[in-house]
């Protein structure tokens, strides 16, 4: 009996990898996601959702999932915790912030996944791998248990796949493995996160706090229910393993030393420590292996962007990686995730280092600091930072023509129903104001919409299944020559 082979084994079953694994599905393929820890974990390492990223989730038909578990917030008072209010007229449907718990969000893109077909196999630790032209073999260094319950086999077992994709974060063992330089600085600063519950009355808590916030941006205490909080508190220096966890006495030293007050903090449901480096990998691809999410950058996570990049890379990724399975893919489109990608991320370290210098207490960065807040009471710039840190600024370089070129397209009202409803089977689509173009032979990857409403200021737009911009006009021609670039060639 002949090795069974995966599509694509996916390594991290955090957000980036359920993601993905959600959008692989979509297009049928066999995807497998393996997760070194046995059980979901129960701490929460990030708080929201930016724009975009709520833009893919409906785009994919699951915002209402998200929006039954959150909170919605104003944009402003991200870039650096500069409290500045949202810029008008956002360019965007959904201008606000989702505030909702990550063990939520890693739930509803598990669930979505295993809705699609997706198999989650946790506890199940990648130890090895080795790939040819074929495709890739993984070692597991033990077993694990399968997203429906099912038990998986045991110890030493050998997966091969197509293609993989290591999503195991920061310190990922996949990008190790394939010896992928990880260039970037080291930290500098680091700060200490961890939820616990304070014996403080919320009234003085949220008293001292301000007052210390006034200078200490690194510092703060979110009530997360029954007497909880997610507490924030700068370090007194950096650790020369942040592998290992803080006490609880060295957060309560930490507490006292900022606020005069530990705020009777007890009982800590998890401790941990993060630093400001920034790293990035040399290339997204090594072959039929990826990464993506923090196995691809790391960096501050000022203005809360990490989980967004991750889930970003996922959906920019996936309908690619799915095309090369199905074997349409046009030369150099998986490796158009690299392209896009690699520059976004690089912004984001940039933007986040940034950030940090401006959140220091020495006289220097806090003249920036103050010169910077004046500023941004220009809209231009206030906006300008909001849809860098909210990524619906993000433009992909696909060459020169028409302004909205490369962008991803807002959501906008059609005879119909929206735009992004018709985008939840990841497929390609032609809004079409002219009723005179075709996709004929792309039928099987393309939508062509004619029931266009006048909100879409240009007779036509070709998008790509991330929803940005391959080609805007009216000429049908000069379609053709675009389309094989993102769909292949034609059927027949």
């Amino acid at each position: 009996m002949g090795v069974v082979v995966i599509d694509v084994i996916v390594v991290g079953g955090g957000p980036t990898g359920l993601m993905l694994a959600g959008e692989l599905r979509l297009h049928g393929v066999h995807v497998v996601v393996l997760e070194r820890e046995s059980e979901p974990l129960p701490y929460v390492r990030a708080l929201g959702l930016h724009v975009r990223s709520i833009e893919m989730m409906d785009q994919r038909g699951l915002l209402d999932r998200f929006l039954a578990h959150g909170r919605q917030y104003p944009v402003g008072g991200f870039f650096a915790a500069i409290e500045k209010p949202a810029p008008e007229r956002l360019d965007t449907t959904h201008p606000y912030v989702l505030g909702i718990p990550q063990t939520t969000t890693d739930r509803l893109l598990a669930e979505r996944a295993v809705e699609l077909g997706a198999e989650i196999r946790r506890g199940c630790e990648l130890v090895g791998l080795r790939q040819d032209e074929h495709g890739v073999t993984v070692e597991l260094g033990n077993g694990g248990t399968r997203g429906d319950g099912g038990v998986a086999a045991r110890g030493g077992k050998e997966l091969r796949s197509r293609y993989l994709v290591g999503c195991d974060g920061g310190r990922s063992t996949v990008r190790k493995l394939l010896g992928v330089g990880f260039p970037g600085e080291p930290s500098r600063v680091e700060t200490l996160l961890g939820e616990m519950e304070l014996t403080a009355a919320p009234k003085t808590l949220a008293a001292v706090m301000a007052e210390v916030r006034r200078i200490h941006k690194r510092f703060g205490a979110m009530p997360l229910g029954d007497e909880v909080y997610r507490v924030v508190v700068p370090a007194e220096g950096v650790s020369e393993d942040r592998s290992v966890p803080p006490t609880l006495e060295e957060f309560k030293r930490q507490l006292r030393a900022f606020a005069g007050t530990d705020f009777g903090a007890h009982s800590p449901r998890w401790l941990s420590r993060f630093g400001d480096a920034t790293r990035q990998a040399e290339r997204y691809r090594a072959g039929r292996v990826l990464l993506a999410g923090d196995a691809a950058h790391i960096h501050p996570p000022t203005g809360g962007q990490g989980l967004n990049l991750g889930v970003q890379d996922a959906f920019n990724l996936g309908w690619k990686l799915a095309a090369e399975v199905a074997g349409w893919a046009p030369d150099g489109l998986l490796d158009s995730y690299h392209t896009e990608r690699h520059p976004v991320a690089a912004d984001v370290l940039h933007n986040t280092r940034a950030q940090i210098e401006l959140m220091s207490t020495e006289p220097g960065p806090r003249s920036v600091r103050r010169l910077l807040s004046e500023l941004m009471d220009f809209d231009e710039v206030n906006r300008y930072l909001t849809e860098k840190i909210t990524a619906i600024g993000v433009r992909y370089d696909f060459g020169d023509g028409h302004e909205l070129l490369g962008r991803r397209m807002r959501d906008v009202r059609l005879k119909r129903g929206r735009l992004y409803e018709l985008m939840h089977g990841g497929r390609g689509l032609l809004l079409d104001q002219t009723g005179r173009l075709s996709v004929a032979g792309w039928e099987d990857r393309i939508d062509h919409v004619t029931d266009v409403s006048e909100e879409l200021d240009v007779p036509a737009v070709l998008l790509r299944p991330d929803g940005h911009v391959a080609w805007a006009g009216e000429d049908q021609p000069d379609l053709l020559t675009v389309i094989p670039r993102w769909f292949g060639t034609r059927i027949g």
